[in-house]
């Protein structure tokens, strides 16, 4: 086979291939034409189809043919259609993206829009009228109790009689669809004029026991919230339970602890609406007003045990409730609002009381607290922390009332440090940031109070028992400022010195100053007098040149240490030009040069010995 018979036979298969792809190409844009046709058939009348035009399925040529002198290629069949423009280039196709399957979010809608929708008019008119009914009705009772109308029995039967007649009249306009915006109205009314018929013949006219009076108005309110939870609105429960807190100090005069229990009442008859409907707004309304009665009546009561149980009793029901909630819905903003408030009574309350009765008050509340804290993981979200938070709050309040002069600072101190143990032990992060705030608060108040500037710095007599107390309180300083960093770092909460360096700098400040006056205070209590004074001056920079040396070696591989050391240095040198040489005198001097110098050249010595053998 000559290579003019291997092209030519090339050429034959490329002419056939040509014709192949031809066809293929013709039947796509018949299928592609057929498709664009298929939605105009759905408008138009059904056309009769033309006759199909049979194929014929092509042969396909044998490849092993002998070779001819002078091929000739084999004519195409006739009864294959010959495809019109095979090569006419494609259109032009746009890329259109899917739709989204978010949806955009409506526009929210104006006030102006809201009120310009059809019916709005009419909603609002019945709501403002059913609050100036209402009101008519307190102004009634009280311009009644005024000028003597009727006597009490027949207030309070007549208030009740009319209750029930706005209640009647909105549950029968509730049954057609255009009468309910109404009904509402009229329901709520009816509803908080039970209530309040009930609160003035329990407080005014003492028709009632206290517990019969909690009673009906128990009875009244759940009367009113089982009728928002069959009608399904939220807005007639919170209406409902907002206007009994509104008007219910009108009827009481004024804010008393008979007041709050009946609000502790109605926030009771809340708890099976909100177990069974994500009703937020009515948890704002049944669990603020007990909180602002009870802070209130505390105030203007100037505290009392009455007063204080009324408190208590509003944060054992607020903590309930709102975990109650909490444990339905995750991270309610509402039940977290209630959690978080709840103790405020009791911590106002605690203190208008003499200290016998607050701090037990404030630590059990406290105690409570931190112990729902301990049990978070029933508790889904933020709830457990929230509730710690309060409950350290509680238990700082009653460190400060129980204690004063050094003790506060050293008990607020040591519950540093069992926090910090409590961190490292339950690998929690909330712990330390709790021991971080004790100590800030107890490392100021021990600052400002017990080792003050003027005690490491000017002599004076001092009592042994004050400086045993700045003794205590510069002890537990150096103690927390070196447990804090450490427990940090066990937590992965800060890095190494060399990587937050300035955080490190501040623990190392503050242990100096610790130990300062650790030093300083022991030196007072062994020696009393200036010659203490100056001994533990001296003693407190040779410390600091021997902490170096000790940072210095063991630094070597270390930045952070080594830069520590470094600056712990310079720290004692400044000592020893700007306050040992003027401050100190006669032997103290010396030997706090002596001392300072010594240890500085047998750290160096030492240091360049290490640094070389590496």
């Amino acid at each position: 086979m000559t290579t003019e018979d291997v092209l030519l036979r090339l050429a034959g298969e490329i002419d056939d291939l040509g014709r192949r792809l031809a066809v293929v190409g013709s039947e796509l844009r018949t299928v592609q034409a057929g498709q664009a046709e298929q939605p105009r058939q759905a408008e138009q009348p059904e056309q009769p189809k033309p006759a199909e035009q049979p194929k014929q399925a092509e042969q396909p040529r044998p490849h092993h043919v002998p070779p001819q002198p002078q091929p000739q290629p084999q004519p195409w069949p006739q009864q294959m259609p010959w495809p019109q423009n095979p090569w006419q280039p494609p259109q032009q196709q746009h890329y259109v993206p899917p739709p989204s399957p978010y949806l955009p979010a409506p526009p929210r809608q104006t006030l102006g829009e809201k009120l310009g929708k059809e019916g709005a008019g009419s909603r609002v008119l019945a709501w403002v009228g059913g609050a100036v009914t209402l009101l008519g009705v307190v102004l009634l009772l009280v311009l009644a109790v005024q000028r003597g109308w009727l006597g009490p029995m027949p207030r309070v039967l007549v208030g009740a009689a009319f209750g029930l007649a706005l209640t009647g009249a909105g549950i029968w306009l509730h049954r057609k669809p255009a009468g309910r915006t109404g009904a509402f109205a009229l329901a709520w009314t009816g509803i908080a004029t039970l209530y309040l018929d009930a609160v003035a013949a329990t407080s005014l006219y003492d028709f009632l026991p206290v517990l019969a009076g909690l009673a009906v108005g128990l009875t009244v309110a759940v009367g009113g919230l089982l009728l928002a939870l069959r009608w399904e609105s939220p807005l007639l429960a919170s209406v409902v339970v907002a206007g009994c807190a509104v008007c219910a100090p009108m009827i009481t005069r004024g804010f008393t602890p008979e007041l709050v229990a009946f609000l502790l009442m109605v926030q009771l008859a809340t708890a099976p609406v909100q177990l069974r409907r994500d009703w937020s707004s009515l948890t704002l309304a049944a669990g603020v007003p007990p909180l602002l009665a009870s802070v209130i009546s505390t105030a203007v009561g100037h505290g009392g045990w009455q007063n204080t149980s009324a408190a208590l009793g509003t944060g054992v029901v607020g903590v309930a409730l709102a975990l109650i909630v909490l444990r339905r819905r995750e991270n309610d903003p509402a039940a977290l609002s209630v959690l978080a408030t709840a103790v405020v009574p009791t911590l106002i309350a605690a203190l208008l009381l003499p200290k016998v009765q607050a701090v037990p008050v404030a630590a059990g509340a406290g105690v409570v607290l931190l112990a729902v804290w301990t049990a978070r993981r029933w508790w889904p979200g933020i709830a457990g922390q929230l509730a710690g938070l309060a409950g350290l709050l509680a238990i700082l309040q009653a460190t400060v009332t129980q204690f004063d002069g050094p003790a506060r600072a050293a008990v607020l101190l040591g519950e540093a440090l069992l926090l910090v143990v409590a961190a490292v032990g339950a690998r929690t992060k909330f712990a330390l940031g709790a021991a971080l705030g004790f100590a800030t608060i107890g490392g100021l108040i021990g600052v400002f109070f017990d080792v003050t500037p003027a005690l490491l710095m000017v002599h004076r007599i001092r009592p042994a028992g004050d400086v045993a107390g700045a003794l205590a309180v510069a002890l537990l300083i150096l103690a927390v400022s070196v447990a804090l960093p450490w427990a940090a770092v066990r937590l992965a909460v800060f890095r190494g010195p060399a990587d937050d360096l300035p955080i490190w700098l501040v623990a190392g400040v503050s242990a100096l100053y610790g130990a300062a006056g650790v030093v300083l205070c022991g030196a007072l209590l062994a020696v009393p007098g200036r010659t203490g004074f100056l001994l533990g001056h001296a003693l407190i920079t040779v410390s600091w040149t021997i902490a170096a040396l000790v940072l210095l070696l063991r630094g070597i591989a270390v930045v952070g240490l080594r830069v520590s050391g470094l600056v712990l240095v310079g720290a004692a040198v400044l000592k020893l030009v700007l306050f040992d040489l003027s401050a100190l005198d006669g032997l103290a001097r010396v030997g706090a040069f002596l001392g300072a110098g010594l240890v500085l050249l047998a750290a160096g010595t030492r240091y360049a010995r290490l640094v070389a053998s590496r």
